[in-house]
């Protein structure tokens, strides 16, 4: 009698050939399927479940199409989980969801750049998409304060105030705590670090978990969610998913993507992590992408500079950057790029964010009480400050 499982219970039935991009797989029998058949089938589930590899556009086309066919086949009643926003943004999203703030403002009042590191540009269609459908958007993560508070000290040893704000944390999860312990395999930090990281890791997705619940609880009915997240919240189940069904026992799929092609910039951005085998297939549906960028390179001006009453003062320049060679000096006070006003470091931020290398503006400065108008080009910045703070 055979003992132990047979073939790698990851991958029960291997596909019948190497994937390409563009493939979808259904991991549980091997089975290539088309995109519609995934969106389809996907979809019949009330929560739908998507691993993101954060900077991959491919990966937020995906949503967008999940989301637009959950829409198309249940009008009214599906709404947007999203990960990269946490329960205290929550008004401005509805604000959001409401046509009430444009672009800027939206990402002023969610405080965007502080947030969140990603370019808003990976997220922009995702957004815009919901909003057009009228579809409204969950904020679902932790608040910094309680992320750095349980990554500090165990629950029991924190405010009363704090311990209450938190959800359930089912600490005892094994498959995430050796997928935890794999991560920091490498590192010096030992047991405590672990222990920290563990202790996020589990109310990152625990506190996911609650607020999709009690989002689908709230609206009743047949409500559905799609709710996006980095895949390692997602993938093998364990983290979000398992999280949900203990809390609101409801259908759900899982739905990821793997990159095949990488280009070579991309390459350093792959987590170099040997996890260990887990008894269950990563996802139900597989979608096999392209690694890409966005368009267009981001851009920074090249200036060091100090933001204080209404103003944007440089204190330094970088040589050979774009503000350099537009003519821009330390003293220079920085008003309008094109046609925007610059009265605080938001708002150099947010325009510079609108721009590609390669693309032309204009920079109105004050200098010595002369208002200047500086023709401005954006160039790469030279390799040695690229991962400077600079903007």
């Amino acid at each position: 009698m055979h003992k132990g499982p047979i073939g790698n219970p990851e991958t029960p039935y291997p596909p019948s050939r190497p994937p390409a991009v563009g493939d979808v797989l259904h991991l549980p029998t091997g089975t290539f399927v088309t995109a519609e058949q995934m969106l389809t089938n996907a979809s019949d589930a009330r929560v739908v479940f998507v691993g993101e590899t954060h900077d991959n556009p491919a990966a937020h086309r995906l949503q967008q199409q999940l989301l637009g066919t959950m829409t198309t086949r249940y009008p009214g009643e599906v709404s947007l989980g999203m990960e990269m926003f946490n329960i205290e943004q929550q008004p401005v999203l509805d604000r959001w969801s409401a046509g009430e703030l444009d672009e800027k403002s939206f990402l002023k009042e969610v405080r965007w750049f502080e947030n969140w590191s990603m370019d808003f540009a990976y997220y922009r269609d995702l957004l815009l998409l919901a909003r057009e459908l009228k579809i409204p958007v969950v904020g679902l993560n932790a608040p910094k304060t309680m992320i750095r508070a349980i990554g500090m000290q165990p629950a029991d040893q924190l405010d009363e105030e704090l311990r209450a704000q938190l959800p359930e944390l089912d600490l005892d999860e094994p498959y995430q705590r050796a997928m935890t312990e794999a991560i920091y395999a490498g590192h010096d930090g030992g047991n405590r670090m672990i222990d920290g990281f563990h202790r996020v890791q589990t109310l990152w997705d625990e506190m996911m978990a609650e607020n999709v619940a009690k989002e689908l609880q709230a609206r009743g009915g047949n409500q559905r969610m799609l709710v996006v997240a980095g895949g390692n919240h997602i993938r093998f189940g364990f983290g979000i998913p398992r999280r949900v069904y203990r809390r609101l026992p409801i259908s759900y799929s899982l739905v990821g993507v793997r990159e095949i092609e990488i280009a070579k910039d991309k390459q350093d951005r792959l987590m170099d992590v040997e996890l260990p085998t887990f008894p269950m297939v990563s996802y139900d549906y597989l979608s096999f992408v392209a690694y890409e960028n966005l368009p267009g390179a981001r851009v920074k001006l090249g200036v060091r500079f100090k933001s204080e009453e209404g103003q944007i003062r440089v204190e330094d320049v970088v040589a050979d950057s774009s503000a350099d060679q537009a003519g821009v000096i330390k003293g220079d006070v920085l008003l309008r790029l094109g046609e925007s006003e610059l009265a605080e470091s938001f708002d150099l931020i947010y325009e510079l964010s609108r721009y590609r290398l390669g693309d032309q503006s204009e920079l109105t400065i004050l200098r010595d009480g002369q208002t200047l108008s500086l023709p401005l080009t954006f160039v790469k910045l030279p390799e040695a400050e690229m991962h400077g703070k600079r903007k």
